[in-house]
């Protein structure tokens, strides 16, 4: 695969935002720190990228800091104005050598063109770009007869390119680039103001995609020293630009007449059709780094439709270490029952290429040999399927032009295979497939509810637990979730011994609640590796946590299997590439997880961290496969504190009878606001207290209903249990608020003996970082929300071996609550100084609403 070229001194979009730290910025091409204003980070820096990779102008050409400014007015000799970016003819920076002027500032295209306008008119510069990271303009200055005119062109000469050259590209001279993102970006701002009679970005996004590939069926069929048809030229007319278009796309449909339809055509008006091809025309899209197709479709349809149906488009850098996982080869047979805009499928055939034509090589064949094996692998290996019909011909376009195998994509549902059509049930059939690849749909929203459907499926069926183990009843569910049932069709379809790689809600993992499905995986294969992704994965989309595995189905010889005794190899990836809002950040787990992957695949050692690190299948504990609950290093860190300290599990306290442990009640809506007792929630408990002025007060009746089941005594200790960001947060109860009652998603430890377990050591404990590290570790997510649940039992207490360390512990906390308590009835006594005591309300209890009762 082809590369982009650049200056590798100057930082890629990702690098951009690697120095976006404390508001700070560093400046591609001075090198200075900069304030990191939205306009910086967003159009500035990314344009002078494209300056260096996309349009190849030396990094000695251009001036940023200190800003190149131009005059106000003709008469001005101090040039006030500044320039965000200028191109100059030389390293010199001489004003008569200015040749482009960039304006990065205005949010809205029409001011922009008038700032910029006047920057071009007051300077030498003859060519401009505005640009706000979203939308971009290309002017020309016209200067004749006494009067300055500006023309918009399609894009901008390369380095050493004349402006007549815009739209005479030859096919060698096409580059790639990396990241399309933003102009995709300006091409759908343009469409959604400028298309006539297309307004929908579903429209919109069928037109873009055709035009995409026409452009690669344009780079593949055109020889290299020959120009390219899909092409805008500086003075062409648009309708000129257009009709070259969509007689290439005729060529495209009779070419590929099984994927298109005779309907099938360019409806944009042709000023829009120019306006894309002139942003595109520069780039070779087959040498991209990035699935190109996925970009379009995301930038064009919007998260409300993605959501609706479970189309979350798995990121590059997850297909390829999902492909990593599952080590496609030639000789391989490979599927993707939801294969969605064809990621995978196309990962997966870009990887078997480069095997072919490394043995292309080795055995010496000519490239007309390499290419006849490349494409008898594309039609014999791969299949897709995916039951959006968009996307499936999206996927089976993708596929064909890039070489072939678009004869193996079928729009059907996975799910419902005896209703597939003749020729989809004869190319995908069960226990045919050495590898499954995908990325199944998922959401809260999304169930499969068809019974017929459900009736096919195990996992569609109730399970009920007998003797520690689950076992499948006759019973159907009412619903289920697709990727839980993609599971067992992925097993389906598997050849015995093949291999699965698939993107799973993580809480499948590991909650209770699912065991039963972990209970059925096991019963077919094995899990050979689990990589955890950040939250981030999705968003901001969805906010989905999701995990990669390595299912390997178990062969046909059971004894072989039953005896199987493996490492699984695990990973956290705390960092994905982009933010919760979908931009570019620098930091990226997936490629050093990679690494440690085709290590562990290799049999060498491992680091041992959470970037990679392997479980012996006999040590997995109660069939939780999350690699957080494993992470080797807070195993080391607990080792190291042995010497010092006395590690005792709260679950080992609780059955020595040192510990009683409890939870709270929910006493319902209704009772909300029926009194003073405080009623405390997960939010009321912070910085080792109960906050004063909890949102809801129970009766006096209820209290006494709930007070001697909760038995709440001075010096218990209240722990958040369940909840989003709260759990292990804890509080001690004091004299001041006793009289409470807790709820439901609150742990309540007692100590049972204060000389042996003092409450004040406890709760420094329970607070201590080693601690919080292992309830993060432990907590899984069930449904929405986090959750301990009984894994408090696991949580490891490291306490002092030395008694006068003890001590000090027990005297800081008891001092510090002491304090907090007296500053709680501080605030009480100056409240109440206000107004005289007989002007009170003696409906109200004050003591509750300052500090609690006491």
């Amino acid at each position: 695969m082809a590369t982009t070229t650049r200056d590798d001194s100057a930082p890629a979009e990702a690098e951009i935002q690697a120095s976006v730290k404390e508001g700070r910025i560093e400046d591609i091409v001075s090198g200075r720190q900069l304030l990191a204003t939205p306009e910086e980070v967003e159009a500035v820096q990314p344009f002078i990228r494209q300056l260096l990779d996309d349009y190849g102008y030396p990094k000695a050409h251009i001036r940023t800091r200190p800003q190149w400014h131009v005059k106000t007015s003709p008469s001005d000799r101090a040039r006030s104005y500044p320039v965000d970016i200028a191109v100059f003819n030389s390293p010199t920076h001489e004003a008569d050598g200015l040749k482009i002027v960039v304006e990065c500032k205005k949010k809205r295209r029409r001011d922009g063109r008038d700032q910029l306008e006047d920057y071009m008119r007051l300077s030498r510069a003859d060519l401009g770009v505005w640009f706000n990271g979203n939308e971009r303009l290309f002017l020309h200055k016209i200067e004749g007869e006494g009067r300055v005119s500006f023309e918009e062109i399609p894009n901008l000469p390369r380095y050493g390119e004349r402006l007549e050259d815009v739209g005479l590209y030859r096919r060698d001279s096409l580059r790639p680039t990396h990241s399309l993102r933003s102009v995709f970006r300006a091409v759908r701002n343009f469409l959604a103001a400028n298309a006539v009679g297309m307004t929908r970005d579903e429209a919109l996004a069928a037109q873009i995609i055709n035009l995409i590939f026409c452009k690669i069926y344009d780079e593949r069929f055109t020889e290299a020293s020959a120009t390219i048809t899909l092409r805008a030229g500086l003075h062409e007319p648009a309708s000129v630009v257009a009709s070259r278009a969509r007689d290439l796309f005729q060529k495209v449909k009779e070419q590929y007449d099984d994927v298109f339809e005779a309907s099938d055509g360019l409806t944009l008006d042709d000023e829009s059709i120019a306006y894309v091809i002139g942003e595109l025309q520069p780039y070779c899209l087959i040498d991209c780094d990035r699935d190109v197709v996925a970009d379009a479709f995301e930038t064009f349809i919007g998260p409300s439709l993605k959501g609706a149906q479970g189309q979350f488009f798995t990121p590059r850098n997850v297909v390829r270490l999902t492909t990593e996982l599952v080590q496609p080869t030639v000789k391989d047979r490979v599927v993707d029952p939801a294969c969605g805009s064809g990621g995978f499928l196309v990962e997966v055939l870009r990887n078997l290429w480069m095997q072919t034509e490394e043995r292309g090589k080795t055995l010496a064949w000519p490239a007309t040999e390499v290419s006849h094996e490349q494409q008898r692998v594309a039609i014999r290996s791969i299949r897709g399927i995916d039951k959006d019909a968009f996307l499936s011909k999206v996927a089976k376009a993708y596929m064909a032009v890039l070489g072939d195998g678009r004869g193996g994509v079928f729009c059907e549902n996975s799910l419902t295979p005896k209703a597939w059509h003749p020729k989809a049930a004869d190319e995908v059939r069960d226990r045919s497939f050495d590898v499954v690849l995908t990325n199944p749909p998922f959401g809260k929203k999304l169930k499969i509810t068809d019974q017929a459907v459900l009736n096919d499926y195990d996992l569609g069926h109730k399970w009920r637990l007998a003797e520690g183990v689950y076992g499948r009843t006759a019973s159907l569910l009412d619903g289920q979730a697709p990727q839980i049932l993609f599971i067992e069709r992925c097993l389906d379809l598997l050849r015995p011994g093949g291999r699965m790689g698939i993107v799973l809600p993580e809480s499948m993992l590991c909650n209770p609640s699912h065991r039963f499905i972990i209970e059925y995986v096991l019963s077919r294969a094995r899990i050979r590796a689990v990589v955890s992704m950040p939250e981030e994965l999705f968003q901001p989309y969805t906010h989905a946590k999701t995990a990669i595995v390595l299912i390997e189905k178990h062969s046909d010889d059971p004894k072989a299997d039953e005896t199987d005794h493996h490492p699984v190899f695990m990973a956290v990836a705390r960092w994905c590439g982009h933010d919760s809002r979908g931009h570019a950040i620098p930091y990226d787990d997936l490629p050093v997880i990679t690494e440690r992957l085709q290590q562990f695949f290799a049999g060498e050692e491992l680091a041992f961290d959470h970037l990679g690190f392997t479980v012996m299948s006999s040590e997995i504990h109660d069939l939780v496969y999350l690699p957080k609950y494993y992470n080797p290093e807070l195993r080391d860190r607990l080792i190291e504190l042995e010497a010092t300290h006395e590690l005792v599990t709260l679950g080992s306290l609780a059955d020595d009878g040192l510990l009683s442990v409890s939870t709270g009640h929910e006493v319902g809506k209704l009772a909300y606001g029926t009194g003073s007792i405080p009623f405390i929630r997960t939010s009321d408990i912070a910085n080792w207290e109960i906050k004063t002025d909890p949102k809801h007060g129970l009766s006096l009746d209820l209290y006494n209903t709930y007070s001697r089941r909760q038995n709440v005594e001075v010096g218990d200790i209240l722990m958040v249990r369940d909840g989003t960001y709260l759990v292990g947060t804890c509080a001690m109860v004091t004299p001041i608020d006793s009289q409470i009652v807790f709820q439901s998603h609150i742990l309540k430890f007692q100590s049972r003996d204060h000389e042996k377990l003092n409450p004040h050591l406890l709760l420094a404990l329970l607070s201590a970082p080693i601690v919080k590290e292992q309830i993060a570790a432990k907590r899984f997510t069930q449904d929405i929300i986090d959750t301990l649940g009984a894994r408090w039992r696991e949580l490891v207490l490291p306490i002092p071996r030395n008694v006068a360390d003890q001590e000090h512990v027990i005297a800081a906390v008891k001092e510090t609550v002491e304090a907090r308590m007296g500053a709680r009835q501080s605030a009480r006594r100056a409240v109440m100084m206000v107004a005289p005591h007989d002007s009170l309300d003696p409906t109200v209890d004050y003591d509750f609403l300052v500090i609690g009762r006491t």
